[in-house]
Protein backbone atom coordinates (compact mmCIF):
# COMPACT_ATOMS: atom_id res chain seq x y z
CA UNK A 1 0.00 0.00 0.00
CA UNK A 2 2.92 2.48 0.80
CA UNK A 3 5.11 1.69 -1.81
CA UNK A 4 2.17 1.83 -4.42
CA UNK A 5 1.50 5.50 -2.98
CA UNK A 6 5.76 6.57 -3.54
CA UNK A 7 5.60 5.13 -6.66
CA UNK A 8 2.57 7.67 -7.33
CA UNK A 9 4.74 10.37 -6.16
CA UNK A 10 7.70 9.77 -8.70
CA UNK A 11 5.18 9.81 -11.13
CA UNK A 12 2.96 13.39 -10.08
CA UNK A 13 6.81 14.29 -9.82
CA UNK A 14 7.34 14.50 -13.13
CA UNK A 15 3.67 15.64 -14.20
CA UNK A 16 4.45 18.60 -11.96
CA UNK A 17 6.94 19.72 -14.32
CA UNK A 18 9.99 20.47 -12.44
CA UNK A 19 11.82 17.55 -14.32
CA UNK A 20 11.14 18.73 -17.61
CA UNK A 21 11.76 21.82 -20.31
CA UNK A 22 14.27 23.66 -19.17
CA UNK A 23 16.40 21.18 -17.12
CA UNK A 24 15.99 18.09 -19.48
CA UNK A 25 19.48 17.54 -19.45
CA UNK A 26 18.69 16.99 -15.38
CA UNK A 27 15.49 14.82 -15.83
CA UNK A 28 16.69 11.43 -14.67
CA UNK A 29 19.09 12.55 -11.96
CA UNK A 30 16.13 14.73 -10.68
CA UNK A 31 13.65 11.95 -10.88
CA UNK A 32 16.25 9.71 -9.39
CA UNK A 33 16.79 12.64 -6.39
CA UNK A 34 12.74 13.16 -5.77
CA UNK A 35 12.69 9.44 -4.59
CA UNK A 36 15.52 9.31 -2.67
CA UNK A 37 14.65 12.68 -0.95
CA UNK A 38 11.47 11.75 -0.38
CA UNK A 39 11.49 8.32 1.16
CA UNK A 40 14.87 9.96 3.72
CA UNK A 41 12.30 13.14 4.59
CA UNK A 42 9.60 10.60 5.43
CA UNK A 43 11.83 8.51 7.58
CA UNK A 44 13.11 11.88 9.29
CA UNK A 45 9.37 12.72 10.03
CA UNK A 46 8.04 9.17 10.99
CA UNK A 47 10.79 8.85 13.77
CA UNK A 48 11.16 11.26 16.57
CA UNK A 49 14.85 12.95 16.03
CA UNK A 50 15.78 15.59 18.25
CA UNK A 51 13.23 18.31 18.01
CA UNK A 52 12.06 16.80 14.54
CA UNK A 53 9.38 14.38 13.98
CA UNK A 54 6.94 12.34 15.91
CA UNK A 55 6.08 9.04 14.44
CA UNK A 56 3.01 10.77 12.52
CA UNK A 57 1.57 8.68 9.48
CA UNK A 58 2.51 10.55 6.95
CA UNK A 59 4.14 10.24 3.46
CA UNK A 60 6.45 13.10 2.55
CA UNK A 61 6.67 14.07 -1.60
CA UNK A 62 7.51 16.93 -4.16
CA UNK A 63 5.65 20.23 -3.32
CA UNK A 64 3.29 21.43 -6.13
CA UNK A 65 3.46 24.78 -3.96
CA UNK A 66 6.82 25.34 -5.36
CA UNK A 67 6.33 24.52 -8.20
CA UNK A 68 4.92 28.24 -9.73
CA UNK A 69 7.95 30.13 -8.11
CA UNK A 70 10.72 27.70 -9.68
CA UNK A 71 8.80 28.17 -12.61
CA UNK A 72 9.68 31.92 -12.41
CA UNK A 73 13.15 31.61 -11.55
CA UNK A 74 13.92 29.61 -14.72
CA UNK A 75 11.93 32.38 -16.46
CA UNK A 76 14.34 34.85 -15.27
CA UNK A 77 17.50 33.25 -16.03
CA UNK A 78 16.59 31.20 -18.80
CA UNK A 79 17.01 28.10 -17.49
CA UNK A 80 19.79 25.46 -17.80
CA UNK A 81 22.20 24.24 -14.80
CA UNK A 82 22.71 27.46 -13.65
CA UNK A 83 18.93 28.11 -12.63
CA UNK A 84 18.73 25.26 -11.65
CA UNK A 85 21.48 25.18 -9.03
CA UNK A 86 20.34 28.53 -7.78
CA UNK A 87 16.74 27.17 -7.25
CA UNK A 88 18.49 24.07 -5.41
CA UNK A 89 20.60 26.49 -3.35
CA UNK A 90 17.12 28.86 -2.21
CA UNK A 91 15.41 25.65 -1.80
CA UNK A 92 18.14 24.76 1.27
CA UNK A 93 17.55 28.55 3.06
CA UNK A 94 14.02 28.64 2.29
CA UNK A 95 13.57 25.05 3.89
CA UNK A 96 15.74 26.36 6.93
CA UNK A 97 13.46 29.33 7.10
CA UNK A 98 10.47 27.10 7.37
CA UNK A 99 11.62 25.53 10.14
CA UNK A 100 12.30 28.24 12.20
CA UNK A 101 8.88 29.04 11.36
CA UNK A 102 7.78 26.16 13.55
CA UNK A 103 10.21 26.30 15.96
CA UNK A 104 8.23 30.13 16.56
CA UNK A 105 5.22 29.15 15.06
CA UNK A 106 2.67 30.47 18.37
CA UNK A 107 3.95 33.87 18.00
CA UNK A 108 4.44 34.32 14.20
CA UNK A 109 0.97 32.58 13.27
CA UNK A 110 -1.14 36.00 13.73
CA UNK A 111 1.01 36.87 10.39
CA UNK A 112 -0.49 34.43 8.26
CA UNK A 113 -4.62 34.03 8.60
CA UNK A 114 -6.57 32.35 5.89
CA UNK A 115 -7.35 35.74 4.35
CA UNK A 116 -3.53 36.22 3.45
CA UNK A 117 -3.04 32.18 3.05
CA UNK A 118 -6.30 31.34 0.62
CA UNK A 119 -5.72 33.98 -2.13
CA UNK A 120 -1.74 32.93 -2.33
CA UNK A 121 -2.52 29.23 -2.60
CA UNK A 122 -5.34 30.42 -5.57
CA UNK A 123 -2.45 32.44 -7.11
CA UNK A 124 -0.27 29.31 -7.33
CA UNK A 125 -2.69 27.31 -9.48
CA UNK A 126 -3.52 30.14 -11.84
CA UNK A 127 0.16 31.15 -12.06
CA UNK A 128 0.49 27.06 -13.48
CA UNK A 129 -2.12 27.01 -15.89
CA UNK A 130 -0.61 28.65 -18.70
CA UNK A 131 1.70 25.70 -18.22
CA UNK A 132 -0.74 23.05 -18.29
CA UNK A 133 -2.31 24.30 -21.33
CA UNK A 134 1.01 23.91 -23.13
CA UNK A 135 1.88 20.61 -22.27
CA UNK A 136 -2.14 19.68 -23.46
CA UNK A 137 -1.25 20.83 -26.86
CA UNK A 138 1.61 18.70 -27.59
CA UNK A 139 -0.86 16.14 -27.96
CA UNK A 140 -4.63 16.84 -26.73
CA UNK A 141 -5.84 13.24 -27.62
CA UNK A 142 -3.95 12.24 -24.64
CA UNK A 143 -4.55 14.88 -22.46
CA UNK A 144 -8.30 14.60 -23.09
CA UNK A 145 -7.75 10.44 -21.97
CA UNK A 146 -5.70 11.50 -18.84
CA UNK A 147 -8.31 14.15 -18.07
CA UNK A 148 -11.35 12.20 -18.43
CA UNK A 149 -10.10 9.05 -16.28
CA UNK A 150 -9.04 11.36 -13.65
CA UNK A 151 -12.78 12.78 -13.55
CA UNK A 152 -14.31 9.89 -13.61
CA UNK A 153 -12.52 7.83 -11.08
CA UNK A 154 -12.50 10.73 -8.79
CA UNK A 155 -16.51 10.55 -9.37
CA UNK A 156 -17.78 7.50 -9.91
CA UNK A 157 -14.94 5.35 -8.39
CA UNK A 158 -15.23 3.24 -5.28
CA UNK A 159 -12.62 1.94 -2.99
CA UNK A 160 -8.99 2.51 -4.02
CA UNK A 161 -9.99 3.81 -7.95
CA UNK A 162 -11.59 6.97 -6.42
CA UNK A 163 -8.78 7.53 -3.80
CA UNK A 164 -5.57 7.14 -6.96
CA UNK A 165 -7.34 8.95 -9.56
CA UNK A 166 -3.94 11.01 -10.63
CA UNK A 167 -1.79 7.29 -10.56
CA UNK A 168 -4.53 5.29 -12.92
CA UNK A 169 -5.10 8.73 -14.92
CA UNK A 170 -1.24 8.37 -15.98
CA UNK A 171 -1.89 4.38 -16.14
CA UNK A 172 -4.86 4.94 -18.71
CA UNK A 173 -4.00 7.64 -20.74
CA UNK A 174 0.28 6.13 -21.25
CA UNK A 175 -2.00 3.03 -22.51
CA UNK A 176 -3.15 4.85 -25.27
CA UNK A 177 0.15 6.72 -25.64
CA UNK A 178 1.74 2.86 -26.41
CA UNK A 179 -1.25 1.85 -28.72
CA UNK A 180 -1.01 5.26 -30.74
CA UNK A 181 2.90 5.11 -31.02
CA UNK A 182 3.86 8.42 -28.56
CA UNK A 183 6.07 6.72 -26.16
CA UNK A 184 9.82 7.08 -27.17
CA UNK A 185 11.87 4.31 -25.35
CA UNK A 186 14.94 5.25 -26.34
CA UNK A 187 16.28 6.59 -23.30
CA UNK A 188 15.70 3.63 -21.37
CA UNK A 189 17.84 1.61 -23.12
CA UNK A 190 20.54 4.23 -22.60
CA UNK A 191 20.13 4.08 -18.49
CA UNK A 192 22.26 1.84 -16.73
CA UNK A 193 20.11 -0.62 -13.76
CA UNK A 194 22.32 0.94 -11.32
CA UNK A 195 22.97 4.59 -10.59
CA UNK A 196 23.89 6.78 -7.84
CA UNK A 197 21.15 9.41 -6.82
CA UNK A 198 22.82 12.06 -5.66
CA UNK A 199 24.99 14.31 -8.38
CA UNK A 200 27.12 17.39 -7.57
CA UNK A 201 26.42 19.42 -10.26
CA UNK A 202 22.78 19.36 -8.88
CA UNK A 203 23.37 20.09 -5.39
CA UNK A 204 22.04 23.34 -3.95
CA UNK A 205 24.93 23.60 -1.32
CA UNK A 206 27.51 24.79 -4.59
CA UNK A 207 24.90 27.18 -5.41
CA UNK A 208 25.16 28.99 -1.95
CA UNK A 209 26.66 32.27 -2.96
CA UNK A 210 26.15 36.43 -3.47
CA UNK A 211 25.35 35.48 -7.59
CA UNK A 212 22.73 37.28 -8.69
CA UNK A 213 20.86 34.07 -9.98
CA UNK A 214 21.24 32.49 -5.86
CA UNK A 215 20.07 35.80 -4.84
CA UNK A 216 16.80 36.38 -7.10
CA UNK A 217 15.70 32.96 -6.51
CA UNK A 218 16.02 33.30 -2.65
CA UNK A 219 13.85 36.34 -2.95
CA UNK A 220 11.31 34.44 -4.53
CA UNK A 221 11.49 30.99 -2.53
CA UNK A 222 11.77 32.27 0.53
CA UNK A 223 8.05 33.79 0.88
CA UNK A 224 6.50 30.01 -0.18
CA UNK A 225 7.42 28.24 2.93
CA UNK A 226 4.70 30.18 3.90
CA UNK A 227 2.16 28.85 2.38
CA UNK A 228 4.02 25.51 2.78
CA UNK A 229 3.50 25.82 6.27
CA UNK A 230 -0.28 26.26 6.25
CA UNK A 231 -1.05 23.52 3.64
CA UNK A 232 1.33 21.14 6.38
CA UNK A 233 -0.81 22.50 9.29
CA UNK A 234 -3.80 21.74 6.97
CA UNK A 235 -2.27 18.27 6.22
CA UNK A 236 -1.68 17.76 10.00
CA UNK A 237 -4.79 18.44 11.22
CA UNK A 238 -6.49 15.95 8.50
CA UNK A 239 -4.82 13.14 9.73
CA UNK A 240 -5.00 14.05 13.14
CA UNK A 241 -9.14 13.62 12.04
CA UNK A 242 -8.58 10.94 10.71
CA UNK A 243 -6.60 8.67 12.83
CA UNK A 244 -8.39 10.05 15.84
CA UNK A 245 -5.42 10.82 17.92
CA UNK A 246 -4.07 15.18 18.14
CA UNK A 247 -0.97 15.45 16.21
CA UNK A 248 -1.15 19.16 16.56
CA UNK A 249 -0.95 18.69 20.29
CA UNK A 250 1.19 15.22 20.67
CA UNK A 251 4.13 15.45 19.27
CA UNK A 252 3.21 18.89 18.29
CA UNK A 253 2.58 21.17 15.32
CA UNK A 254 6.33 22.70 16.03
CA UNK A 255 8.03 19.03 15.70
CA UNK A 256 6.30 18.07 12.48
CA UNK A 257 6.29 21.35 10.65
CA UNK A 258 10.45 21.89 11.84
CA UNK A 259 10.03 18.45 9.85
CA UNK A 260 8.32 19.37 6.94
CA UNK A 261 11.25 22.90 6.78
CA UNK A 262 14.28 20.31 7.12
CA UNK A 263 12.79 18.03 3.94
CA UNK A 264 12.68 21.38 1.81
CA UNK A 265 16.08 21.91 2.85
CA UNK A 266 17.22 18.44 2.58
CA UNK A 267 15.91 18.11 -0.74
CA UNK A 268 18.01 21.38 -2.17
CA UNK A 269 21.01 20.13 -0.56
CA UNK A 270 20.65 16.39 -2.43
CA UNK A 271 19.50 18.05 -5.30
CA UNK A 272 16.02 17.23 -5.38
CA UNK A 273 12.36 19.44 -5.88
CA UNK A 274 11.54 21.03 -2.44
CA UNK A 275 9.15 18.54 -0.27
CA UNK A 276 6.57 18.53 1.83
CA UNK A 277 3.28 16.70 3.61
CA UNK A 278 1.00 14.87 1.02
CA UNK A 279 -2.26 15.69 1.69
CA UNK A 280 -3.64 12.07 -0.71
CA UNK A 281 -2.01 10.27 2.10
CA UNK A 282 -4.96 10.80 4.31
CA UNK A 283 -7.51 9.18 1.92
CA UNK A 284 -5.38 6.32 1.99
CA UNK A 285 -5.39 6.23 6.02
CA UNK A 286 -9.16 6.88 5.69
CA UNK A 287 -9.88 3.69 3.34
CA UNK A 288 -7.59 1.46 4.71
CA UNK A 289 -7.50 2.26 8.36
CA UNK A 290 -3.95 1.34 9.13
CA UNK A 291 -2.61 4.01 10.94
CA UNK A 292 0.90 1.92 11.96
CA UNK A 293 3.73 4.07 10.63
CA UNK A 294 5.93 0.88 10.52
CA UNK A 295 4.07 0.34 6.85
CA UNK A 296 5.09 3.70 5.87
CA UNK A 297 8.78 3.27 6.97
CA UNK A 298 8.93 0.20 4.52
CA UNK A 299 7.50 2.10 2.08
CA UNK A 300 10.16 4.99 2.22
CA UNK A 301 13.19 2.53 2.68
CA UNK A 302 11.34 1.13 -0.89
CA UNK A 303 11.36 4.21 -2.25
CA UNK A 304 15.23 4.49 -1.70
CA UNK A 305 16.52 1.61 -3.22
CA UNK A 306 14.16 2.28 -6.07
CA UNK A 307 16.01 5.72 -6.32
CA UNK A 308 18.90 4.13 -7.13
CA UNK A 309 17.92 2.39 -10.34
CA UNK A 310 18.09 4.72 -13.08
CA UNK A 311 16.48 2.66 -15.47
CA UNK A 312 13.00 2.63 -13.13
CA UNK A 313 13.39 6.42 -13.69
CA UNK A 314 14.19 6.38 -17.21
CA UNK A 315 11.01 4.52 -17.43
CA UNK A 316 8.44 7.20 -15.37
CA UNK A 317 10.57 9.70 -17.84
CA UNK A 318 8.81 8.29 -21.25
CA UNK A 319 5.40 9.60 -20.20
CA UNK A 320 4.81 11.83 -22.95
CA UNK A 321 3.60 15.79 -22.35
CA UNK A 322 0.06 15.23 -22.93
CA UNK A 323 -0.43 13.13 -20.33
CA UNK A 324 1.35 15.46 -17.83
CA UNK A 325 -0.69 18.46 -19.32
CA UNK A 326 -3.71 16.26 -18.56
CA UNK A 327 -3.11 15.35 -15.32
CA UNK A 328 -1.29 18.98 -14.31
CA UNK A 329 -5.02 20.52 -15.67
CA UNK A 330 -6.41 19.19 -12.83
CA UNK A 331 -3.52 19.39 -10.48
CA UNK A 332 -2.99 22.93 -10.69
CA UNK A 333 -7.01 23.34 -10.71
CA UNK A 334 -6.66 21.61 -7.36
CA UNK A 335 -4.33 23.98 -5.97
CA UNK A 336 -6.54 26.82 -6.60
CA UNK A 337 -9.67 24.82 -5.41
CA UNK A 338 -7.12 24.23 -1.85
CA UNK A 339 -7.07 27.67 -1.58
CA UNK A 340 -10.82 28.21 -1.89
CA UNK A 341 -11.80 25.90 -0.03
CA UNK A 342 -9.16 27.51 2.63
CA UNK A 343 -11.02 30.63 2.89
CA UNK A 344 -14.38 28.95 3.08
CA UNK A 345 -14.19 26.46 5.95
CA UNK A 346 -12.36 29.27 8.02
CA UNK A 347 -15.43 31.60 6.99
CA UNK A 348 -13.35 34.40 6.08
CA UNK A 349 -15.97 37.40 5.60
CA UNK A 350 -15.41 39.39 2.05
CA UNK A 351 -18.44 41.55 3.03
CA UNK A 352 -15.16 43.17 4.98
CA UNK A 353 -13.14 45.60 2.92
CA UNK A 354 -10.48 45.05 4.89
CA UNK A 355 -10.29 40.89 3.75
CA UNK A 356 -11.64 41.56 0.40
CA UNK A 357 -8.66 44.64 -0.47
CA UNK A 358 -6.38 42.01 1.05
CA UNK A 359 -7.12 39.47 -1.26
CA UNK A 360 -7.35 41.76 -3.98
CA UNK A 361 -3.88 42.77 -3.48
CA UNK A 362 -2.78 39.58 -3.42
CA UNK A 363 -4.66 38.57 -6.61
CA UNK A 364 -3.70 41.05 -8.54
CA UNK A 365 -0.28 41.18 -7.61
CA UNK A 366 0.53 37.46 -8.47
CA UNK A 367 -1.07 37.60 -11.78
CA UNK A 368 -0.06 40.57 -12.87
CA UNK A 369 3.39 41.11 -12.12
CA UNK A 370 4.09 37.89 -12.87
CA UNK A 371 2.95 38.33 -16.69
CA UNK A 372 5.44 41.06 -16.47
CA UNK A 373 8.23 38.90 -15.16
CA UNK A 374 8.26 40.04 -11.78
CA UNK A 375 10.18 42.98 -10.51
CA UNK A 376 13.68 43.57 -10.57
CA UNK A 377 15.75 45.85 -8.49
CA UNK A 378 19.37 46.19 -6.92
CA UNK A 379 20.86 45.76 -3.40
CA UNK A 380 24.81 46.39 -3.24
CA UNK A 381 25.19 45.95 -6.66
CA UNK A 382 23.20 43.05 -7.38
CA UNK A 383 20.35 42.52 -9.08
CA UNK A 384 17.36 40.92 -7.54
CA UNK A 385 14.35 39.73 -9.11
CA UNK A 386 10.70 39.02 -6.91
CA UNK A 387 8.00 36.58 -8.84
CA UNK A 388 4.76 37.81 -9.08
CA UNK A 389 4.07 35.39 -6.08
CA UNK A 390 6.77 36.64 -3.53
CA UNK A 391 5.37 40.18 -4.35
CA UNK A 392 1.49 39.14 -3.61
CA UNK A 393 2.89 36.92 -0.33
CA UNK A 394 4.94 40.51 0.59
CA UNK A 395 2.03 42.71 0.17
CA UNK A 396 -0.27 40.26 1.72
CA UNK A 397 1.54 39.86 5.20
CA UNK A 398 2.16 43.89 4.97
CA UNK A 399 -1.14 44.98 4.71
CA UNK A 400 -2.73 42.32 7.21
CA UNK A 401 -0.17 43.58 9.54
CA UNK A 402 -1.24 46.88 9.34
CA UNK A 403 -4.91 47.46 7.94
CA UNK A 404 -7.10 47.81 10.88
CA UNK A 405 -9.12 44.98 12.66
CA UNK A 406 -6.61 42.12 12.62
CA UNK A 407 -8.52 39.90 15.10
CA UNK A 408 -8.57 36.32 14.06
CA UNK A 409 -8.06 32.90 16.43
CA UNK A 410 -6.34 29.98 16.35
CA UNK A 411 -7.69 27.03 17.75
CA UNK A 412 -6.57 23.14 16.45
CA UNK A 413 -10.16 20.48 17.24
CA UNK A 414 -8.96 17.41 15.74
CA UNK A 415 -12.36 15.56 16.60
CA UNK A 416 -14.12 18.42 14.15
CA UNK A 417 -12.61 17.42 10.91
CA UNK A 418 -10.62 20.85 11.20
CA UNK A 419 -7.81 20.56 12.76
CA UNK A 420 -7.39 24.09 12.04
CA UNK A 421 -9.55 27.03 12.83
CA UNK A 422 -8.28 30.33 11.77
CA UNK A 423 -11.30 32.65 11.97
CA UNK A 424 -10.84 35.94 10.69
Amino acid sequence: MGSFRLVALLIITSACGIAGGEFADLQVTLLQSAMFVAGIVTLVQLFTIGPVGGAVPIIMGTSSGFIGVFNSVVGTMGGGVLAYGAIMGASIIGGIFESVLGFFLKPLRRFFPPVVTGPIIISIGLILAPSAITNCQSNWLLAFVALGTVIVCNIWGKGMVKILPILIGVLVSYAVALVTGAVDFAAIGEASWIGFPIHKEAMGLFSIDGSEEFISALFTIMPIAIATMMEHIGDIAAISATTGRNYIRDPGLNRTLMGDGLATAMAGLLGGPANTTYGENTGVLALTKIYDPLVIRIAAVFACILSFCPKFEAIINTIPSGIIGGISFVLYGMISAIGVRNVVENQVDFTNSRNLIIAAVILVCALGFNSVGGITFGIGGVSVTLSGLAIAALAGILLNAILPGNDYEFDSNPGTGEGTSLRV
